[in-house]
């Protein structure tokens, strides 16, 4: 390919595969769901704060995962906590001009919060026969300040990899300042759709759910559109994914994760009553499509 297209296409792929390709998704679905649970704890109706619970609960172990998935892809998986730690000296190791290193503390700060959180909803439900749990949800003071510095972090985290990518010298990452939007963007919808399909309709909760379903389309057709800014943004090395990458990210994110579900918004008649499920399923399945072909596509160019 004409080198002209990109200063950076001769430079060597860091070799992601798919334990990466889920980080991101099971990342942007930790960041997402904790985000999308703060808003509603802190500015829904209290008959809501079931679906903020709901955002909680699937927030930590999507975390877990995504954390057991970026360390196995480490060269030496049992070293994980030297990103945090010196080995030597056992100090603390924060490093604010590498993208890695601040994002390793992001994802470990993260995890106190969504951890703290998850503890508040099983009090709050009463899964966990402990009183003072439930101060760690708002609308108390405590509560309200663990959601709020951890809904800062999960938006950073939904965001994050979109931006590590961006300030690497891989063509496609490097080539584009909108990757972090797209990845926050996204992380919301796929977050929401999430979130549909494990929701317990009840009357008290019906009203919530028709919200979020109406999230839902918005933030999709948000998504379409910063897409689309992506390509733009990448000028002619957009010819990159004139490919099977370009086909797959036509069908399977634009078509399937995005077209499809905002057509099943707009016509409910068309499955009835499997509608809203094979929508989320859709937004889910496109969001997981986006992440391969950002990843896979950049790497083979």
């Amino acid at each position: 390919m004409n080198q002209a297209l990109s200063s950076t296409f001769f430079s060597a792929p860091p070799d992601w595969g798919w334990l990466i390709v889920w980080y991101f998704f099971f990342g942007g679905l930790a960041g997402g769901c904790y985000f999308i649970a703060v808003v509603i704890d802190l500015f829904g109706r209290p008959e809501d704060r079931a679906l903020a619970r709901l955002g909680y609960y699937i927030s930590l172990p999507c975390l877990i995962v995504s954390a057991i998935l970026l360390t196995l892809d480490l060269e030496r998986p049992l070293r994980f906590w030297h990103m945090l730690i010196q080995s030597n000296t056992f100090g603390i190791i924060f490093k604010p001009w590498s993208p890695m290193s601040v994002g390793s503390w992001a994802l470990f700060i993260f995890g106190i919060f969504s951890l703290l959180s998850f503890l508040g909803a099983l009090a709050e439900d009463g899964r966990w026969q402990k009183p003072w749990a439930k101060s760690l949800l708002p609308p108390g003071p405590l509560g309200f300040l663990i959601a709020s510095a951890g809904g800062l972090f999960g938006f950073f985290v939904a965001g994050y990899t979109g931006v590590l990518l961006s300030v690497t010298n891989r063509p496609i990452w490097s080539d584009t300042s909108l990757l972090g939007m797209l990845f926050v963007v996204s992380a919301a919808s796929i977050s929401v759709a999430l979130m549909l399909l494990l929701a317990e309709k009840s009357s008290r909760t019906e009203r919530g759910i028709n919200a979020l379903h109406r999230l839902d389309s918005w933030v999709v057709a948000l998504e379409f559109v910063v897409l689309i800014a992506v390509m733009v943004s990448l000028g002619p090395v957009v010819r990159a994914w004139l490919s099977a990458w370009g086909l797959l990210l036509l069908l399977g994110v634009i078509g399937l994760g995005m077209l499809f579900p905002l057509a099943l918004h707009w016509r409910k008649e068309w499955l009835g009553d499997s509608n809203p499920t094979a929508a989320a399923l859709s937004v889910l399945a496109g969001g997981l499509i986006l992440r391969m072909v950002i990843v896979f596509s950049a790497q083979g160019v």
